[in-house]
């Protein structure tokens, strides 16, 4: 059940951080929240698989967000909203990228 709620609070704090309007405050508190609950998955290896299927569908919304806004006109207010999530997006992505490179750390010292 514990593993449920912290997946859960992930999930409810990344949802947060793809809001572009989200106050610096707030999105730096969501943040050590985030980092937080990820790091009581650090000591499950299990987990892994779930951090890392976060990460592919992150990789997925840059991907998506960066091609969106390189279709818009530079200079654009568009352009510059876009330009904008793309970087909470990406900022989002480094969380989860890193998640996983501690999760694999730990499963390759836990092997030796």
């Amino acid at each position: 059940m514990s593993d449920f709620v912290v997946k859960a609070n992930i999930d409810h704090y990344l949802d947060l951080l793809d809001n572009h309007n989200i106050a610096h405050e707030t999105r730096s508190i969501v943040t050590k929240l985030l980092i937080f609950e990820e790091d009581k998955l650090s000591y499950h290896l299990e987990q892994l698989e779930f951090a890392e299927s976060r990460a592919a569908s992150g990789r997925e919304r840059v991907s998506h967000v960066r091609r969106i806004r390189d279709a818009l006109a530079v200079g654009t207010a568009e352009h510059g909203q876009a330009d904008a999530l793309l970087i909470n997006f990406e900022n989002r992505q480094t969380l989860l990228e890193d998640l996983c490179h501690r999760l694999r750390n730990s499963a390759k010292q836990r092997s030796i």
